[in-house]
């Protein structure tokens, strides 16, 4: 039974008398932790060294910080209005600059990217594991509690008699392990499952919803309520359109997306939408930049051009806001269900959406029902919509709401004219155009989350990740729902041979995590159509310095070569499943950038990966960045491919500053913002009028004293650099 507690303080003391000071603290990933709760249970440890805590979680969220002086001046204004009201994770910080605690451990299987490169004790912490094997090492960790952040629904009236609770955006795990910890408790173990009410989290369905006896003890108290961390929308660029032109190509209707978060997946989002929109546009595109006439044949095979007749399902572990872009679009909008003969049945097109008589015959002709109909065949056909709700099997009668009945046979013809003007369903009932895991994204996707109708909101089935991430466990219907899948990742490194390295970097430093890559690309091979799409950009620039991210060899692999499968750049697409290993180093050599192309032959050359004879086609010899923006630059004209293709939370001024921050960090070649010369400065002692705006966001319309004066140019030449002034 559970136990609603008032106080985050009696709710966390109340766990440590049950389970002890040896604290297994479990919280998910992202949006979900309960904040009040697990920093409850640090501050009580921080001040207690007899209480051992290890919290075991990914992806600790926190409000960016900066490493200069220009950087906070335009950093934390903008985080003030972009986390106001968010509690900050009480570990971030502290570990951020190596102060945990000694009786605390954090240990994370997913970090915000790259931003713990710097932190040698997250870095030992890390526990690199593919996201359906987290669940089994947390157990292995004897996991004691579980802290989450839930949604309420008392709409069914008041007390618990007419609550629900929904792990809303997280019950990619605790759906999963609660069971086994359930388990334990039955063998004697003490075991806390907490939940903390948070009017924000939209209440999401399917395996989300739990009943309040799931939780030992919830903490529902408005006054701590607060908003959602929300992921700023990042700017597209001309490499993100690229990748995302020729991965639109790929999807084939009536198929499978699963796609991420960030740039990448904000480009393929629009590109589908053009697809399916704006087609003529859309083919023009594909055809101006020699995408249809260079892979013309593959996209023919597995993919297409034309809109989305019959709509996509997404299958992915992460719902991200994109996704609701293309339900509004008309490109997500084909639903799966939890039967596999009914499944099987509108895969092979013998049944529709839309409910008629002869899709009750095809049901008979399957062997899916009866002709005399029996109660299990009533039941089932009132539970997908097939037959109107309420409909009993009564002494071999169907029997409908308001007493009127009729034979329970489909094969006479009083019957069969009754549910024909009485009897029948509209459309199928019960089915999903979304499954998902755990959602993280911007401010406005929560909000349209929350807005959205209940019945539509149902749609979107949240589950566990051992349903999406991978095909044990009612295989037969996973398949079926899982036709023509397109698994669409990135990577950081690719390597002639084929393998990605998208988790970590070669001198053993963690990146992010492996979340649930592995799992999707090992999923696609094992599906007879589906398809794994690695995408990454052909090149790198840091600290001044431009590589390749194609490279013969690298010393960290996250995707083995023996599963490679199709590998997507700005510049072009290399189908490699099953291809020789010839064929696989010269295929991407075709897709890296030509500053690279020479040194990477003769590598492979030099290794007799390619015969000595062997040169790159002319046709992807002019793999360059000022050939794509010429490409573009015609449809950036018609208002195509935008920075911010979904909208930002930064101004127009904000977005000036980060590019001309980002030009002075290149400028500088080292990762601080350089600050002008005396010299420079005496030729620049007038400050433009039209930097005014731009040095008001940063404090420094009127600088004070030297430092302030350096700044105060230094922003000048940035804005100077990148064309603002």
């Amino acid at each position: 039974m559970t136990r609603s507690v008032a106080a985050v303080e009696a709710c966390v003391e109340q766990t440590l008398r049950r389970v002890g000071k040896r604290v297994r603290l479990g919280t998910p990933l992202g949006i979900g932790k309960a904040n009040h709760l697990v920093n409850e249970f640090y501050r009580r440890a921080a001040t207690d060294p007899s209480i051992e805590l290890s919290i075991h979680t990914a992806l600790s969220l926190g409000r960016p910080h900066a490493s200069s002086e220009l950087e906070r001046r335009f950093v934390e204004p903008l985080a003030d209005r972009l986390f106001r009201g968010y509690p900050e994770l009480a570990w971030v910080k502290p570990r951020r600059e190596g102060r945990l605690p000694d009786n605390i451990r954090v240990r994370e299987f997913y970090f915000q990217p790259g931003s713990l490169m710097g932190s040698p004790r997250a870095q030992r912490n890390h526990v690199s594991s593919n996201y359906t094997h987290v669940v089994r090492d947390l157990l292995d960790q004897d996991i004691n509690v579980i802290a989450q952040l839930v949604a309420a629904d008392r709409s069914n009236g008041n007390g618990e008699a007419g609550l629900r609770y929904s792990l809303g955006s997280n019950p990619d795990l605790t759906v999963d392990i609660v069971p086994h910890l359930e388990r334990r408790r039955k063998g004697g173990e003490e075991i806390a499952i907490l939940g903390q009410v948070n009017s924000e989290m939209p209440f999401m369905y399917g395996d989300a919803v739990v009943e309040p006896s799931f939780f030992d003890g919830v903490v529902d108290d408005p006054a701590i309520d607060f908003p959602l961390f929300g992921a700023p929308n990042v700017p597209v660029s001309t490499a993100d359109y690229m990748i995302a032109l020729h991965v639109g190509t790929l999807i084939r209707d009536g198929g499978t997306l699963q796609i991420g978060i960030g740039s990448m997946g904000d480009a393929i989002t629009r590109v589908l939408q053009l697809r399916h929109l704006e087609n003529e546009t859309f083919r023009q595109v594909v055809a101006d930049t020699g995408i249809e006439e260079r892979y013309g044949d593959l996209v023919s095979a597995i993919g297409g051009l034309a809109p989305f007749e019959e709509g996509l399902y997404a299958s992915s572990e992460m719902l991200v806001d994109g996704f609701l872009e293309l339900r509004r679009s008309g490109v997500l909008r084909r639903r799966v269900y939890d039967s596999v003969p009914l499944q099987r049945c509108l895969n092979e097109g013998l049944i529709g959406e839309a409910v008629s008589l002869e899709a009750l015959d095809a049901l008979v002709d399957e062997g899916v029902i009866e002709a005399e109909l029996t109660e299990a065949d009533v039941a089932f056909l009132e539970r997908y919509g097939l037959l109107r709700s309420g409909t009993h099997l009564i002494d071999g009668k169907l029997v409908f709401i308001g007493g009127r009945s009729t034979p329970a046979d489909l094969g006479n013809d009083v019957t069969r004219q009754f549910l024909r003007d009485h009897g029948l369903g509209d459309r199928l009932l019960g089915g999903h155009f979304a499954h998902a895991c755990f959602f993280l994204g911007p401010r406005d996707f929560y909000q349209a989350l929350r807005s959205m109708d209940p019945a539509e909101r149902s749609g979107i089935s949240m589950t566990g990740i051992s349903f999406v991430n991978e095909l044990y466990g009612r295989e037969e219907l996973k398949r079926l729902q899982r036709r023509h899948a397109r698994f669409v990742n990135s990577g950081i490194i690719a390597t002639l041979g084929g393998a990605m390295a998208s988790d970590g970097l070669e001198d053993g430093r963690v990146v992010s995590g492996v979340g649930g890559q592995y799992n999707f690309v090992a999923m696609a091979h094992e599906l007879d159509d589906g398809r794994s799409i690695l995408m990454l950009t052909a090149t790198d620039e840091r600290d001044g310095s431009l590589t390749s991210n194609i490279r013969s060899t690298y010393g960290h692999v996250t995707i083995p070569r023996h599963l490679r499968d199709i590998v997507v750049t700005e510049y072009g697409i290399a189908d490699i499943r099953g291809r020789s290993d010839e064929d696989v180093v010269t295929a991407l050599l075709e897709i890296a950038d030509s500053r690279f192309q020479d040194e990477l032959l003769a590598e492979a050359k030099e290794a007799r990966r390619v015969p000595a004879s062997y040169e790159i086609p002319e046709h992807a010899r002019h793999n360059r960045p000022d050939r794509l923006e010429d490409l573009l630059a015609p449809c950036r004209d018609r208002g195509l491919f935008q920075d911010f293709p979904f909208g930002t939370d930064l101004t127009e001024e904000e977005l000036v500053l980060k590019d001309a921050l980002t030009a002075l960090k290149r400028l500088a070649g080292e990762r601080t913002v350089p600050i002008p010369g005396l010299s420079e400065l005496r030729g620049a002692l007038r400050v433009p009028e039209e930097a005014t705006p731009y040095l008001r966001r940063m404090e420094l319309e009127n600088p004070s004293g030297l430092n302030e004066r350096l700044l105060q140019r230094a922003v000048v030449v940035g804005l100077t650099s990148v064309g603002a002034i």
